[in-house]
Order: structure tokens, then sequence, then C-alpha cells
């Protein structure tokens, strides 16, 4: 491996419990960095044997995020998007099936040369590989990774190893970080330091001094303490920086801000030295810490909803656009299987806003047509993603084309009237992995639409994750009864978005757009959903 002389590496790790907030940390001092001046990436390593995270159940693992090039990622991947405003790729994350898919690959080929295969050096060598992969992309002063799972744990040791090996070729250039609990004992009063003195030991015993410390905590600690885990954890105070509990994800960046920790790093990493403009950043905070806006409730209809990670960056983009309109967005989780006609009004009467979010699998289906329905019907705004389009698209079929066995072939290959059916180069596929229309594509907007209005551009690119279609077989008959199809494939092959004529605003689109959302650039479609959302709540109150 040769030696990087420009690129600095920060390697974060996580101690103590899962679900710390490693990927927050490592977004926020992203975009710290970068508001310095660096030019800044990010990774996620994640130890778990799927090649990716397309196949995993949202409860188990939150949502599938897909980059601009079709790679289905870990949810930091849209935390770390959204805070450093870059669009990541596939060299962004890395999982233990695909290190040792490769390493796999190319013992078969014969690479190794008839070599025994082992942990080390073959698999420590790959993940190495996939740090300088980053640097290959771009000229980047940073990259900022991230190693998934907790110290201890049996899965993660090849990649520790890897960046123990990558440190010592590259001592000036390496920091690590690590991330740990600092409980506070309602019994006793006191903040406990053991727990964090016990991980940093884990990581001595596998050869990796960590060099900052940041300590989660449900309320900040004084300073005593911060002098005692440097006493025995071996760094400056000034190398403890403290990150209690905050209102919202976005503060983190401010208060890590405030405890200097990029002093610290460009101390250690010995790069100039610059002043930060956070300017933005601060002032979407006071938007969204500001008293008496207005209020409305956007209810979204779902199968996940006891797990808000499953939705995420939907709900994220939704309070993107909720502060670029200067109101508080109350999201109400519906659960679509237990949506019926006899409780319809009640759940959905206090939503002043419908969203129906994507998903796969005929579990639900009965009450989003319901929600959909219920929307169309009462004028309600109704925003539709990805599986959200298909539900309008069956939902008017019945009830308007009157349609009676209109369905998605996903649901039932076997009905009369197949509105949703495969894309057609998807019918002879097996393996459900990685193998939908995965990643940006452009789409065509027609002019004189809702769609044109709110995007006001001709051609737009957006992030997909499908294998199923709107059946062109039926265009005409819903373009003749009120349907609008706003939004096609540039050959005109494929529909992307529709549009109901005569309602407020009711648009479905077949795309992601909640991947591309920002804090302080809110996505258009999620924009105008809130914008029109909060006028007609407005008009009614």
């Amino acid at each position: 491996m040769k030696k990087i002389n420009k690129t600095k590496f920060i390697f974060i790790t996580g101690g103590v419990t899962s679900s710390l907030g490693k990927g927050i940390v490592g977004a926020s001092l992203g975009v710290i960095l970068k508001s310095k001046g660096h030019k800044v990436t990010l990774q996620k390593f994640d130890p778990y044997l799927n090649v990716d995270p397309g196949t995993m159940n949202p409860y188990q693992h939150g949502e599938v995020f897909v980059t601009e090039d079709g790679c289905e990622t870990d949810l930091d991947l849209g935390h770390y998007e959204r805070f450093i405003d870059e669009n990541l790729s596939r060299v962004n994350n890395i999982t233990s099936g695909m290190i040792y898919s490769e390493v796999l690959a190319k013992e078969r080929r014969g690479d190794y040369l008839g070599n025994t295969v082992q942990i080390i050096p073959h698999v420590t060598n790959e993940i190495k590989n996939h740090i300088i992969a980053a640097t290959k992309q771009n000229d980047y002063d940073i990259i900022i990774t991230e190693i998934g799972g907790t110290i201890g744990d049996i899965e993660s040791l090849p990649f520790l190893e890897a960046i123990r090996q990558f440190q010592f070729k590259n001592k000036e250039n390496c920091i690590h970080m690590h991330l740990t609990l600092v409980p506070y004992l309602n019994s006793s009063g006191e903040f406990k330091t053991k727990p964090t003195q016990h991980s940093v030991k884990e990581l001595r015993a596998i050869g990796i001094q960590t060099d900052i410390i940041v300590c989660r905590s449900s309320k900040a600690f004084p300073k005593e303490i911060k002098d005692k885990i440097a006493l025995f954890c071996d760094v400056k105070p000034t190398d403890v920086i403290m990150c209690p509990d905050a209102k919202s994800i976005y503060e983190v960046p401010i208060y890590l801000k405030s405890e200097q920790i990029d002093k610290v790093i460009i101390e250690k990493l010995n790069l100039n030295q610059s002043k930060s403009n956070l300017s933005e950043w601060k002032k979407y905070i006071d938007i969204i810490y500001q008293k008496d806006k207005p209020n409305i409730n956007i209810g979204i209809v779902g199968k996940y909803t006891a797990l808000s990670d499953s939705y995420l960056s939907v709900t994220e983009a939704l309070k993107h656009a909720s502060a670029a309109n200067k109101c508080n967005c109350n999201i109400i989780w519906i659960d679509s299987e237990k949506l019926k006609p006899s409780n319809v009004s009640k759940q959905l009467e206090k939503c002043d806003g419908i969203l129906i979010p994507g998903g796969f699998g005929d579990r639900g289906i009965s009450g989003k047509l319901i929600a959909a329905k219920y929307a169309r019907e009462n004028k309600k705004p109704y925003l539709g993603l990805c599986l959200g389009m298909h539900i309008a698209a069956i939902e008017f079929a019945r009830n308007i084309l009157k349609l009676d066995d209109a369905n998605s072939t996903e649901f039932n290959p076997n009905c009369a009237d197949p509105i949703i059916d495969f894309l057609p180069n998807q019918k002879q596929l097996r393996e459900k992995g990685g193998t939908m229309r995965l990643g940006a594509y452009p789409c065509h907007i027609e002019k004189n639409t809702k769609l044109h209005s709110i995007y006001k551009k001709n051609e737009i690119s957006e992030r997909h994750r499908h294998r199923y279609e709107f059946n062109n077989t039926y265009k005409s008959l819903f373009e003749d009864n009120g349907i609008k199809f706003s939004g096609n494939s540039p050959d005109g092959e494929l529909v992307e978005v529709i549009e109901l004529k005569n309602h407020p605003w009711y648009i479905a689109c077949q795309f992601h757009p909640e991947f591309k959302s920002r804090p302080y650039k809110a996505h258009p479609l999620f924009n105008s959903f809130i914008k029109e959302t909060l006028l007609i709540s407005t008009k009614t109150s």
C-alpha cells in the first residue's frame, strides 16, 4: 500500500453501546471542517455480511438510502449527504459482504497465486484499498470514515485491524476519534466514566490509541469529568469533547464547534487554521426553534410506522420544507394495516396533508388505497412516493375508471387490469438484491403542469428504487378521466409523475425526492407540498 501524502483521515469508532450517533457526529464534523474551507467526504464501513442493506427489513436497519450512482446504502449516508450537501457514491459505503465477495472473487480468479486466503492480509488489504478508493474520486483534504458497530463486536475486528495498519503507514495523516457514552445515574446523581475507560481500553488492546474522545450524555457534565476521562484514557482534557442530547440533530455541529473540536483536529492533523462560516447553518437552527409558527399535521400512511427510521429521509425532507415555509410540521403516523373504511375519517380528518411513502409487498396495501381515496375525495394535499404513486394509480383505476380488479402484479400477478407491472427488463430476473432500477435518471417535465410550476425546469434528475412501473396500455384512459402524466422518461416510455387535474395538490412520483433534500435547500416537491398544505390549513382554520 502506497503512502498517502496529502489527504488526512479521521476514523470514528464507537463504544459502550450502539446507536450513540456516530453518523451524526461524523456528519457534523464534516459540516464544521467544510465550513473552514476544506474539501471533505465521509465513508461508512458496515460490518454486517449482507452485500448491502437492500434486502434488509427496515425495522432492523432503518431505511435504505440510495446514491446517485444507484448504490443501496446505510441510512447514515443520508445524514452525510444532507449535512455536507454533497452527493456520495458506492465508494462511500462498504460492507463486510462487499469485502468478502471481492476477496473470494479474486481467489477464484487465482489472483492470490495459490496462497492461503486469510483475514490478514487479504481481507484487511481489501478494506484499506477501499479507504484509498475515496481519494481517487476527488482531491479531498479530509476523509472521515465511520466504522459501524461497537468495539467488542466480532464482526468489526477486520475493519479495526485495517485502520490500525493504515494509520501505522500514515501516522502524521490519521487520527482516531472514539464515541462513547457517559451515563448519568439518577439514583446517585453522578456521571460515570468507567464505561468510557473500558471502551478505550478495548481499543488499546487491538493496537489503537484514541486521539479524541467524544462523550455522549443525557446532559452536559462538569469539567471534572472531562479531566478524569483524560487522565485515565491518556488524552488531553481538550481532547475530550462533550456531546449532550440536543433537541435537533442539526444543532450538533453548532455544539461541537462550541467545544472547539475543529481546533483540536486542525492541530492534530497540522492543517491551516481558518475561520468557520456556519451562518447558513445557524440561520436554519434559528428558524426551526422560532416560536409562534403555524402548525400543520402531515399523516404518513405506511406499514413501518413503529420505527420512524424506516422513513428517515422522508421525515427529514418534511422538516426541511417546514423550515423553508416557517411552520411546524407535526407528523402523525398512520398504520396502514389498521386503516379501514369505518375509521378512515376519524384517523385522517386531523391530517392537513397525506403522504404515502415507498415500500414493498402487499401488507397494508388496502389501508393505503383507502388513504389515497380519502385524500382525493376530500381535497387533501397528497404526496405519493414510489409505491405511493402505484397506490394513487390503482385507487383511481378502481374508483373512477371502475376497473374493479385493477392492481399491481406485485400484489396480484393474475389481476385482470395490471395498472402497475414489471419493468420490461425486470421480468426474467430471479435475484432481488441490487437488481432494481436504482439511482439517478432523467425526467422530462410537461409544460403547463403543476410539476413544471414547482421545478421551473423542463428536465430534472431524481433517484429511483423500484422494479414496477405504470402500464402504458392504460395511459389514454387515465388522461381522458382527469390524470395528467406530468413527468416521463425522456423517451416517453416510463411514467415518472402523475397529478390529478381537479385537485388543489395531488402529485405522485415514481422516484424518491426525499433523498435529495437538504436542511436549508428544501426539495421543490416537498417545499410545494408543505406550502400548499399550510395555505389550505390556514384558509380552513
